[in-house]
């Protein structure tokens, strides 16, 4: 006979790693914002600065970013 699954424990790795996922995903966020030079601005006007990002649908716009996104990174 076969031993039977452990779903609880299973179930238990699956969180962790998700949450080290979300850990991982905070902190390069982080690193992102000092990398940028972002984080000389307050916490108000950075908010304000992303808000207005995800709330833009302009596609030349977003384009225009994800290129000078491109250039930072190179």
């Amino acid at each position: 006979m076969r031993k039977p699954r452990d779903y609880d424990a299973e179930l238990k790795a699956l969180e962790d790693k998700a949450r080290e996922l979300r850990t991982r995903k905070v902190q390069q966020l982080g690193e992102l914002v000092i990398a940028t030079g972002a984080d000389q601005l307050s916490t108000d006007e950075l908010a304000g600065a992303l808000v207005a990002i995800a709330e833009t649908k302009e596609t030349a716009k977003r384009e225009a970013w994800a290129k000078r996104g491109v250039m930072f990174f190179e």
